[in-house]
């Protein structure tokens, strides 16, 4: 990513908020910058710089899903994305994210009834595949790529774990049964209250908004059930409050795990394989909770940890 591009994309987005004006008192800064996306804030607007290698067509599709569902994703400001330095930049109103220092007030119930309701939203036609088992893919590429720099003992059960997946769950096939929307990203960092601070919850990020299985939008906290890291009570919050908004994922009443454990082992292999790259190529040994996850990949094949 170009060092250039917070500064341009900040330059960018004060113009575009105070055309001729000067200086100003509003508040402002860089809120993420990686690869994949550059995110910048100006008083009541936020920037993002989406992936050099994002489809504008694509993009543009899920652009028109989130204007048409405002109560559900944050809706864009404007309707198509503009371009600077050969990214594509989106306009969005500022929500305030979840306080991720008070792990008590995580919104499950608000979490669940938004994929929910996004869920039962019958798909508009031509709208791509929903990249969450594409991102998982990724995460295995960037893995490779690493241990041939840096080899590691831990990295063996994460690729025999992934080895063991379905084809569709590697983004090598369509996912069985009927399509639904779905979000294809979601964890707590992909919700705001717009209008902020206490504004009601928004789902944002689109960029991986698409068709597929929806139970792959609850994978992430089933992975984190499943390894431990996330709390009983916790969890059945989320998934009691899918249920009674009518999610298809998990039908009330029904036993979550025949449609969850598919999508929550590749979620929990991804998470494996995104740690275990960011250690080896820091240097650093992998924490107690990126341990958890590759552990539990070990569990899932009986391949020594």
């Amino acid at each position: 990513m170009s060092a250039e591009t917070v500064p341009a994309l900040t330059a960018r987005l004060q113009a575009a908020v105070h055309p001729g004006a000067g200086p100003c008192a509003c508040v402002r800064g860089a809120l993420a910058d990686r690869p994949d996306a550059t995110v910048v804030r100006h008083g009541a607007t936020v920037a993002k710089a989406h992936a050099p290698d994002t489809d504008p067509r694509e993009l543009a599709r899920r652009l028109a899903v989130a204007a048409r569902l405002p109560g559900v994703l944050l809706p864009p400001l404007t309707p198509a994305p503009a371009r600077l330095d050969g990214r594509l930049v989106t306009h969005w109103p500022y929500g305030a994210p979840v306080d991720r220092d008070d792990p008590d007030a995580a919104p499950w119930e608000a979490t669940a009834t938004l994929l929910a309701r996004l869920h039962r939203t019958p798909p508009p036609t031509g709208l791509p595949p929903m990249r969450g088992p594409a991102k998982a893919a990724l995460a295995i590429s960037r893995l490779h790529r690493a241990l041939c720099d840096h080899p590691s003992t831990e990295a063996p059960p994460v690729l025999a774990a992934w080895a063991a997946l379905p084809p569709w769950a590697r983004a090598e096939a369509p996912a069985p049964g009927t399509p639904f929307l779905c979000h294809g990203d979601l964890h707590l960092g992909q919700l705001v209250r717009h209008p902020a601070p206490d504004g009601p919850w928004h789902l944002i990020d689109v960029d991986d908004l698409g068709l597929g299985d929806p139970a792959w939008d609850l994978a992430r906290p089933a992975a984190w059930y499943a390894c431990g890291l996330l709390p009983p009570d916790e969890w059945l919050r989320f998934l009691t409050a899918y249920q009674a908004a009518g999610g298809p994922a998990v039908p009330q009443g029904a036993d979550p795990w025949p449609a969850l454990d598919i999508p929550a082992r590749a979620l929990t292999v991804q998470t494996a394989a995104l740690a275990l790259t960011k250690a080896l190529t820091t240097g650093r040994p992998l924490d107690e909770v990126e341990r958890a996850v590759v552990e539990a990949c070990a569990r899932m094949t009986g391949t020594p940890a």
